[in-house]
């Protein structure tokens, strides 16, 4: 039975120094197999909004433990691509 994980780790922002959240979904076709079809969720500075998809210089990278995600549609990356897009389209009000 195919199940979904989700993994999330965390870096500082290279812009304010506070902390970049990123995510990623997998796919394991039993207990004991490797994980397959990866996607790349995104990843979006808490403090500043700046999205930021890989950790530059030295600092810590700090990963949680995987954790199961169930989800009707297994990654659809259609929905992941319409989200981002979404997100891309917002503008600040102010």
């Amino acid at each position: 039975m195919k199940r979904q994980y989700l993994h999330l780790s965390v870096h500082a922002c290279d812009k304010c120094k506070g902390p970049v959240v990123s995510g990623s979904l997998a796919v394991r076709e039993n207990e004991i197999s490797k994980e397959t079809d990866i996607r790349q969720i995104g990843a979006v500075c808490l403090s500043c909004g700046h999205r930021q998809s890989t950790m530059t210089g030295s600092g810590i990278l700090r990963q949680f433990p995987p954790i199961e995600w169930e989800s009707v549609n297994l990654i659809d990356a259609s929905h992941f691509a319409t989200a981002t897009t979404d997100r891309a389209s917002d503008t600040e009000v102010g």
